[in-house]
């Protein structure tokens, strides 16, 4: 929708998370100039080097940065007439009424809903105009029609995700495991949007449907006999081959969906490569088609490192997980045989931010001993 476009506004964004600030910058950039606060500088300062129009700012920043940042930018006689928009998970009255008491001019809560944030928005950088009046309500009603399409489409991510949780409970693997993968697969995809060999794919739209198709990745293991799903001790080579089945079983499930309903989307044809070739190898001595290099899909890649990435650091019922330099030299060892070396160097250049995920979405005690229990019974 171009309703609230200005070439000459523009919007600084301070966001605590990667895949926040993707879904935020991709909402916003038809209608403004946006940009996320420069790496190490304060938000003073950004302000000082461009004055935005308006900000927006994430309560929920480490150290209540979030609102420090408003405080700040209202104490200052350069910056304080610049309108705040903070957005929080708050809905309590008490701390509403304390965002307009540090001087933000408006506030909005998660999840955001993109037409609110765009109103609001707009409501602060001054009015729409007569001349944009029949389009903003022929646009609203465009809006409008296509909110049974969206519907939809969320109705078959969430069906797919249901699939995903089902297969996470047969075995050793817990729920935070899918919500890990999903992230790491978003931060090495962004962080590889501007090399050459990957510009092209790794759209914003695309990084969006792999963080939502990550969590399938094994769906196929459904398929898999309890008796060597959750065997504790190695494969014969019999099992080992048939466990290696899973990931053909789930690209053939999602097929069946697709030829069942007639569906061609994006989503579901990104899902079956996640599927279907997350455990192929960059020298082609994976499976279950022993692709080799470019051969495999982009999105498989990915998928493969932060699979493997996480199964080092993570803990099971049967094993503590490793340190993150240990598991690093391991994806080192593979750079160019198991894996894309060009991953493998974004990878080591996000080390503490995948360290963050893992701690972020780490199992408890709880979590273990509820999936040692759920296996037990199943056994």
């Amino acid at each position: 929708m171009e309703i609230y476009k200005s070439v000459a506004q523009s919007i600084l964004v301070l966001e605590n998370s990667n895949e926040g600030m993707a879904r935020i910058s991709a909402l916003l950039n038809p209608h403004y100039r946006v940009r996320s606060l420069a790496a190490g500088a304060t938000v003073l300062q950004e302000c000082s080097m461009d004055p935005p129009d308006l900000i927006l700012i994430d309560t929920t920043r480490p150290d209540n940065e979030g609102v420090a940042s408003c405080i700040a930018l209202k104490d200052n006689a350069t910056t304080s007439a610049i309108p705040v928009i903070l957005m929080t998970h708050d809905d309590d009255v008490e701390v509403q009424q304390l965002m307009y008491e540090i001087g933000a001019e408006d506030y909005i809560t998660r999840p955001l809903c993109p037409p609110t944030l765009l109103s609001r928005i707009r409501a602060h950088m001054g009015a729409i105009g007569k001349g944009n009046a029949e389009r903003l309500l022929s646009e609203f009603r465009a809006y409008e029609a296509s909110k049974h399409k969206r519907q939809m489409i969320a109705m078959q991510e969430i069906t797919l995700l249901a699939l995903a949780s089902l297969a996470e409970t047969r075995d050793y693997e817990t729920g935070n495991h899918l919500k890990r993968t999903q992230h790491y697969v978003f931060a090495l995809g962004q962080s590889l949007m501007q090399n050459p060999r990957f510009s092209a794919i790794l759209t914003i739209d695309r990084l969006h449907t792999l963080f939502k198709c990550a969590p399938l990745h094994d769906i196929g293991k459904v398929g898999i006999p309890d008796k060597i799903l959750l065997k504790p001790g190695r494969y014969e080579p019999g099992e080992y081959n048939l466990m290696k089945e899973h990931p053909r079983l789930g690209r053939d499930a999602i097929q069946n969906a697709q030829d069942l309903v007639g569906d061609s989307s994006d989503f579901l044809e990104v899902a079956k490569e996640i599927v279907y070739s997350h455990h192929e190898k960059w020298d082609g001595s994976g499976y279950p088609q022993g692709l080799a290099g470019d051969a495999i899909p982009v999105s498989a890649r990915l998928m493969a490192l932060a699979d493997v990435y996480d199964a080092l650091v993570s803990r099971r019922v049967y094993k503590v997980g490793m340190p993150h330099a240990q598991a690093a030299e391991l994806i080192v060892q593979g750079r160019g045989s198991q894996f894309d070396p060009d991953m493998v160097d974004a990878f080591l250049q996000l080390g503490e931010e995948f360290q963050g995920i893992a701690l972020r979405y780490a199992d408890s005690d709880q979590d273990l001993q509820h999936k040692e229990d759920l296996m037990r019974n199943a056994l």
